[in-house]
């Protein structure tokens, strides 16, 4: 695991609400409960606005020093879990799962929400699948079983006309579907950028469908999220985390800013960086908004009962 030691200085939030990267009545004279944070991060896409920040200096007034872990997908909630991170980005699903089986979370601020071609159905020249119906039980590349890939691939195809329960998904990391897809291993992969603007570049791919469309369309992909009794201990703290979050997403509107800064810290070359499709990053964390993802979870059974994700944004 690679660890990033980056000091960080935030100014305390004074503004409060669901509605912004805030969730305490923080007063500027009084201390932060913690002079650091550790917190993991993912995917360099869904992260940028946060690396930029940090990066730039943009956090250096306040003191509080952050270590930026990286962690991978399929860890973020047992390091959590575990207090080697106090606050963990990862997918909507990912977290939102955690919750309905009952684990106590606190959100911190969203990530990234998808755009058009930001994440898709993808197949390589000469495949006979050049429409969502063609195959009626098609065999799907998704990285992981359990998250974001296999509801929205369902969505999109369920909404096509396909049977989603004869829909056979297969795992495998991004990086390994362009080989499972040319094996015949699968009909289809289900990708995100960088990914998808590689396979085209490399391969000639094609996008059989937009994965943030219907059901998924502007679809919230990811946040940062506490654990309960951590973001209840550190409200302070936390909320200066999610001012200066909710700035560098503001920054990051500018798609040249990330663009820029993505082949600074990952291993995205400036021509896929020019090239890939970009989502959008929330200046605000919306319960509401948030609320969809939750849904769309219960309503393909994907947990049982039905999540209140407004219990799990910070009160003012």
């Amino acid at each position: 695991m690679r660890i990033l030691a980056i000091p960080l200085v935030a100014a305390l939030l004074t503004t409060a609400g669901c509605g912004v990267f805030s969730g305490g009545d923080a007063s500027t004279d009084a201390p932060l409960e913690r002079a650091e944070l550790r917190i993991g991060v993912g995917s360099p896409l869904d992260t940028a606005p946060l690396r930029v920040a940090v990066a730039d200096g943009k956090f250096t007034a306040a003191g509080l020093s952050v270590t930026l872990v990286d962690v991978p997908a399929d860890q973020a909630m047992s390091k959590l879990s575990a207090g080697e991170v106090d606050i963990a980005f990862a997918s909507d699903v990912t977290i939102f799962r955690a919750a309905a089986a009952g684990t106590a979370l606190q959100l911190q601020g969203e990530a990234y929400t998808a755009g058009r071609n930001t994440m898709a159905l993808v197949t390589l020249p000469g495949s006979e699948y050049t429409e969502p119906t063609l195959k009626k039980s098609p065999k799907i590349a998704v990285n992981m079983l359990d998250d974001v890939g296999v509801l929205a691939a369902r969505s999109v195809l369920g909404t096509a006309g396909v049977d989603v329960n004869k829909i056979q998904f297969k795992q495998h990391p991004f990086d390994r579907m362009p080989q499972a897809l040319q094996a015949g291993e699968v009909d289809a992969a289900w990708m995100v950028e960088p990914y998808i603007t590689r396979a085209e570049k490399e391969l000639g791919a094609s996008i059989l469908a937009d994965g943030a469309r219907g059901a998924t369309l502007d679809f919230p992909m990811s946040s940062y999220v506490s654990t309960g009794t951590f973001g209840q201990g550190n409200a302070r703290t936390l909320a200066a985390f999610r001012k200066v979050l909710g700035e560098a997403q503001v920054r990051a509107a500018d798609p040249a800013v990330v663009r820029d800064a993505l082949p600074t810290f990952s291993d995205i070359d400036r021509t896929t960086a020019s090239l890939i499709s970009l989502g959008t990053y929330p200046v605000s964390l919306n319960g509401i908004r948030l609320q969809r993802v939750a849904d769309l979870m219960h309503n393909s059974r994907m947990i049982g009962a039905r999540l209140d994700v407004q219990a799990m944004v910070p009160r003012p």
